[in-house]
């Protein structure tokens, strides 16, 4: 087979492989296997760049820009009219019914995703430009952060026009909002108040590497060739568009009337929360374009469809007080205090206030009433003050300049948002530094949770993650509500987390920057904590995806005396510092920070056996099951854990199962 065949091989089972995660949400293969297999082809284009071609996957990261361009749309973008009733609704129908003179009416009722709409174009059916919404005339072109979204096709497959512009919905989902946010809070950074305001500034970014990092996605809701709508039907377009290799939002409606648009959107609310993406109502537009050119539009809006917008989930409630939060980098975090309310569907008493800068924007004082938000998982925020409410009881709130926990001066650099302990030894930073170590991303060591460090560290016991592998049995037994077994159980899994590899190690250090996909690609690629400590910053930086201010911030870590210290008392614990050739080999990313719980009788193994075959691909064995369960497997006689799981809505599996996920 030559060169050629082999890179068209790989470029196609690689789309093959997107199709099924994104289309089908059936993925064959894992995303380590995935990016194996991205690698490959670039390593084949790199030694043969005359192969590489402007579809290829491998061009869905570029560089950095220096600026966004304008981009003039040919077809404004245009906003939709807004219906917050369903008298709204149905006014909106009856004007339909109007314009269309008895002529049968159809509409299409699609799920109003809460991103940020873009346009791309195809030319010969290849992606050339994509381009913002903007002010529905013009944009910002954004075509290289564009083609970073896998839901993106690069090349249009099927009965595509000599030019075709795809309009659709880019938005974060819930998962990787979680995700970002989770990493941005442990590198000290700030968060993201909610996936829209996310993924419109990713999409706007200079730098494509981030936005390809980010993971944004894409639902299609309309398609062009020219001036002119490409099919005599909306309902088309998203047929076409599922052809195409499209992401294609599964949950929309042909409704004939009212009663059938009202049953979608009453259906669609009920399943708002079970969604991992972000709606606010549901958009209905009349099916016949046809039609739709005929009723043509006011200055602002199309007169052939419009928004049901869903209730908001807001609430008013009163400012009772504000508490200060101390992180692991030190950052003063601000939390609202409320008086109880009841918000989307749970009691709030608590919201984020993000900084000090966000007090003052919102000119907030205790004893004010507030409006609150709540969307899906995210803490509840302070979205306004209601000034006309204040009755001259309200007192201003001066934020500290010294940490609340120790005492030290608490500094906010030029140029951050955020106020920080300069305490590196700040009981709060400390205990929250040894619970992210102790995390199920990092070291992975169940039983040490919060109550347990702040007992640890309050007696002197644990002033650092090293510490934790000088604890004894006899130690933990002592304390209160904690006996022998307990003691022993803990031991075990902090003997344990010594072999959880440099990965985890990584990870689990608290490097700024360095999250879970970054000390991925360091531990890949220097394979042992000397060699990365050996690193220049030109090293790290010329690692693809790695970035100045992330090889800056290892270089500095490595050269801190005290981490110096520190890792050579991790080293002297026996701490895995290095990757194991041999044993990595031998990882299965289906196991891989899994967490598998035993029950009932196993006919080919012993409790014992199973375990390890499971330890020895990456996986982790829990005595109890919860929420963090991956995988339960029951055999003969499963009891009382089987039942929680089934409760708990977690996998099971048999014997048979298990046995072939280690046989392949």
């Amino acid at each position: 087979m030559s060169v050629n065949e082999v890179i068209q091989q790989l470029r196609a089972e690689i789309e093959r492989h997107n199709e099924l995660y994104y289309q089908k949400a059936e993925p064959e293969i894992s995303d380590f296997e995935f990016d194996a297999l991205l690698e490959q082809l670039k390593k084949l284009e790199a030694e043969n760049p005359d192969l590489i071609t402007p579809d290829s996957p491998t061009q869905r990261v570029g560089g950095k820009a220096d600026s966004l361009r304008p981009f003039t749309h040919t077809v404004p973008l245009m906003s939709l009219d807004n219906s917050y009733s369903l008298d709204d609704l149905k006014a909106f129908t009856e004007r339909c019914a109007k314009l269309a003179e008895g002529r049968t009416l159809e509409y299409v009722a699609e799920l109003k995703i809460d991103g940020l709409s873009v346009s791309l174009h195809y030319e010969d059916g290849i992606l050339v430009t994509a381009a913002t919404r903007g002010d529905g005339q013009q944009g910002d072109e954004v075509t290289q952060n564009a083609k970073t979204i896998r839901s993106v096709p690069l090349r249009l497959k099927a009965d595509a026009p000599a030019h075709a512009e795809v309009r659709g919905e880019v938005f974060l989902s819930r998962t990787q909002f979680a995700r970002i946010n989770a990493e941005l809070e442990m590198q000290g950074e700030k968060t993201f108040a909610n996936p829209r305001n996310c993924a419109s500034g990713t999409l706007r970014m200079l730098d494509s590497q981030i936005v390809a990092s980010r993971r944004l996605d894409m639902f299609p809701y309309d398609a062009y060739t020219g001036a002119s709508k490409m099919f005599a039907t909306h309902a088309e377009v998203f047929e076409w568009c599922g052809r195409n290799g499209f992401n294609v939002n599964p949950n929309r409606r042909v409704c004939r009337d009212l009663e059938e648009l009202v049953a979608f959107i009453t259906e669609m609310e009920t399943h708002r929360d079970t969604l991992d993406y972000e709606i606010d109502g549901v958009v209905v537009k009349v099916n016949s374009t046809a039609l739709q050119e005929e009723f043509g539009a006011t200055t602002k809006a199309p007169r052939w469809a419009i928004a049901y917008k869903y209730p908001a989930r807001q609430a008013t409630t009163r400012l009772l007080g504000i508490g200060i939060q101390v992180g692991r980098t030190g950052a003063l975090t601000p939390v609202a205090h409320l008086e109880p309310t009841l918000l989307a569907g749970t009691t709030v008493s608590r919201a984020s206030l993000h900084n000090e800068d966000e007090i003052k924007r919102l000119d907030l004082m205790i004893g004010d009433y507030v409006t609150i938000e709540k969307s899906g998982e995210i803490i509840p925020q302070v979205l306004s003050v209601i000034a006309s409410k204040r009755d001259g009881s309200e007192t201003r709130f001066a934020f500290p300049m010294v940490c609340p926990v120790c005492g030290s001066d608490a500094v906010r650099p030029e140029g951050e948002a955020v106020r920080r302990c300069v305490n590196d030894v700040c009981p709060a930073k400390v205990k929250a530094r040894i619970g992210y170590f102790a995390s199920r991303k990092a070291m992975d060591i169940e039983g040490l949770g919060e109550v347990l460090i702040n007992t640890l560290v309050d007696n002197g016991w644990v002033g650092d993650v090293a510490d934790l592998y000088s604890l004894t049995v006899e130690q933990i037994a002592s304390l209160e509500r904690m006996a022998e077994k307990s003691g022993t159980n803990l031991i075990d899994q902090i003997e344990s987390s010594k072999q959880r590899g440099l990965q985890r190690l990584l990870y689990g250090i608290d490097i700024r920057h360095v999250g879970e996909r970054y000390a991925k690609l360091l531990a890949r690629h220097f394979r042992s904590i000397e060699s990365l400590a050996g690193a220049s910053v030109q090293e790290l930086d010329d690692i693809p995806e790695i970035g100045l201010a992330v090889a800056e911030s290892v270089y500095k870590w490595m050269r801190e005396p005290a981490n110096i210290d520190l890792l050579a008392r991790l080293r002297a614990a026996g701490v895995v510092m290095a990757i194991d050739e041999a044993s990595s080999a031998a990882l299965d990313e289906r196991f891989v920070g899994k967490t598998f719980v035993l029950t009932g009788k196993l006919e080919k193994y012993t409790r014992d056996e199973a375990a390890k075959l499971i330890e020895d691909r990456g996986g982790r064995v829990s005595s109890s099951v919860s929420k963090k369960t991956d995988y339960v497997i029951a055999g003969e006689d499963a009891g009382s854990k089987l039942t929680k799981a089934e409760s708990l809505g977690v996998a099971i599996i048999g014997e048979a199962e298990f046995f072939e996920m280690i046989s392949r």
